[in-house]
């Protein structure tokens, strides 16, 4: 430190008392320094409320860091003049807006320093046509998967305006059970599904997408028609501009048929409309934050869906409606034009009644767009008929002996022997992963800041302690120098994974295990659920947090409901687990029953 900045932070404090009184007005310039002498922290001019060593003292107790009395003295002494001005971004006099699509500046790449990031070619096997008649009756149509139906299309056999009128019906006789369709988009369906038969007709079939209809979850944009995202404040936002998904499946061909819910701003599954049910058991929600892609793809209201996920909102409604997931590799997918809860984390990615229809799907929609700084070049080598014999599959044997696995995971592991899989036990520390929600919840916060400042929050229907209005508001007092340590963290979790990866090719986990659910969701790794089986339930299930004063219905005798297994697999390596996810969905052979009733 120079000797002038020296003396200068010396006479600081005796300086301060009449320096203070002289710059009441945050107006006024800081007094003029010597020349040479350079600027010190400390010194501008006093903003803001006064803070006293009590604020401190209470303050203290959110951030769990005692300070002594002369500690607090001292950070209150001077707050007002070092870090109250660091609020003028926000406070003034000097405003200025973040808009909506200005990313942070630092990103997290998936990808650590000296690792490969995926398969070295390119290759996208399709599964072999079989001569499969068109079903008789609309109903098993609707729930065929889509590999056939693109087939169908393709061969002529049956037109996308026939297969779009048939889900556009039976969006609208089921919604009102489901309550899972946002904004029915019939008039444009229509339109691209005429212009999909023409140039089909005319010879120009674009690929296995072509003429398929399918859902978006509401916080994709589309250009002209409302985009939500699920709440109140945003009921009637209407984009000017297609999110990067949803062009890059209009340019396959596919047919867009309605906008589809998600719980409010992408937490769990109750939004401005209600909430979302699972077309399995009508007496609970769908889950989130994927709800409406996840009961509309379940029920055989449309072929695909495209959901979103940040910490868990693709997993969860999958496993519980009982669908095939897929969360991509963090960068493969771009984001642009998709709403933002959290730049480090958010993933969007297929719904599908099949893993070949979900890589169908991924394969459409993968790589970068300039609008999105963490999309990245990526290859995808799939071949539907390779074999997955001698794949390792690694999996936590404590965690296969305790909830939230079910007997169903557990003869998901005999199923691996069975089709030549080999079963390896793997293991990780016991660290607090938990804590990595600290990048969520301050990410969020800064996020959707002008909702919270502005008192939009309030609009939201849901203001329990565990919703978004709550959970923003407390993460504005999160400690800053713990976000970095949180991050610092994750590159640590990243290279744990990394050294498990280094000993099997994909991991085998219990869907909904908090542990894995954070950890690969913070470390950008792939997963795909698919359904395994299925479990008895005498009480119906929720995302919110359990609430004495409403308790959820209970069941005498169980009901059946499906329930799914997560395969993890290394980054960009989505070829790999769906090999896997291939060989064992063929293994459990239940991916055909359908929830009653639709």
């Amino acid at each position: 430190m120079s000797k002038s900045r020296r003396q200068f932070l010396k006479q600081a404090p005796l300086a301060l008392a009449g320096v203070a009184a002289a710059c009441r007005n945050a107006a006024e310039k800081p007094a003029a320094l010597p020349p040479g002498a350079p600027s010190a922290f400390g010194t501008a001019p006093s903003v803001g409320p006064k803070v006293s060593p009590s604020t401190f003292a209470e303050a203290e107790k959110l951030v769990q860091f005692d300070l002594s009395a002369s500690e607090r003295a001292a950070a209150a002494g001077n707050w007002s003049n070092s870090m109250a001005p660091l609020y003028e971004r926000r406070t003034g006099p000097h405003k200025v807006a973040l808009e909506p699509q200005v990313a942070p500046w630092s990103r997290w790449d998936a990808v650590l320093p000296g690792q490969s990031a995926g398969p070295e070619r390119d290759r996208f096997v399709r599964s072999k046509s079989a001569a499969v008649p068109l079903p008789a009756n609309d109903e098993d149509l609707a729930f065929a998967p889509l590999t056939q139906l693109a087939r169908w299309i393709e061969e002529r056999k049956l037109t996308s305006t026939r297969l779009t009128s048939l889900y556009l019906e039976r969006l609208e006789r089921f919604n009102p059970k489901l309550r899972c369709v946002i904004t029915l988009t019939r008039d444009l369906a229509l339109a691209q599904a005429k212009q999909a038969d023409g140039e089909i007709a005319a010879g120009h079939y674009r690929g296995p997408l072509h003429g398929i209809p399918w859902g978006a979850k509401d916080l994709v944009d589309t250009a002209g028609i409302a985009t939500t995202y699920g709440a109140e404040p945003f009921r009637n936002r209407v984009p000017a501009e297609d999110a990067a998904v949803v062009k890059r499946l209009a340019g396959a061909g596919a047919v867009l048929v309605a906008k589809l819910s998600l719980g409010a701003l992408a937490l769990n599954d109750i939004w401005f409309g209600g909430q979302t049910m699972n077309p399995w058991l009508l007496e609970e929600g769908s889950s989130g934050s994927s709800a409406g892609p996840g009961a509309a793809t379940a029920a055989g209201l449309v072929a695909f869906a495209i959901g979103s996920e940040t910490g868990g909102s693709i997993v969860s409604p999958s496993m519980r409606c009982g669908l095939t997931g897929l969360r991509p590799t963090y960068g493969r997918v771009p984001r642009t034009g998709a709403m933002t809860l959290c730049w480090s984390l958010d993933k969007l990615g297929p719904m599908t009644r099949g893993v070949e229809d979900a890589m169908l799907v991924l394969q459409a929609i993968s790589g970068p767009d300039s609008g999105d700084v963490s999309s990245v070049p990526s290859r995808l080598d799939f071949d539907a008929g390779a074999p997955a014999a001698g794949l390792r599959v690694g999996y936590f044997p404590a965690w296969m002996k305790e909830s939230p696995a079910t007997d169903v995971d557990r003869a998901a592991l005999d199923a691996l022997r069975k089709v030549g899989m080999a079963p390896v036990e793997v293991a990780i520390p016991d660290w607090p992963y938990a804590s990595l929600n600290l990048i969520l919840f301050a990410e969020g916060a800064a996020a959707f800041e002008e909702l919270t400042l502005s008192g939009g929050l309030n609009q939201l229907r849901m203001q329990v302690p565990d919703a978004w209005p709550n959970l923003f508001r407390q993460a504005r007092f999160l400690s800053a120098a713990d976000f970095v340590q949180a991050d610092r963290f994750r590159r640590k979790v990243a290279l744990e994974m990394a050294r498990v990866f280094s000993q099997v090719d994909l991991l085998l986990v219990p869907s909904l295990r908090d542990e894995m659910l954070t950890i690969s969701n913070f470390t950008g790794h792939p997963s795909l659920t698919l359904r395994a089986g299925f479990v008895e339930v005498s009480e119906a299930r929720s995302d919110w947090a359990p609430d004495p004063a409403h308790p959820l219905p209970k069941f005498s005798p169980p009901r059946r409901v499906p329930h799914g297994v997560t395969l993890i697999g290394r980054l960009f390596d989505e070829g790999t687990l769906a090999r896997a996810g291939i060989a064992l969905e063929r293994a459990f052979a239940v991916a055909a029953a359908r929830p009653p009733g639709f």
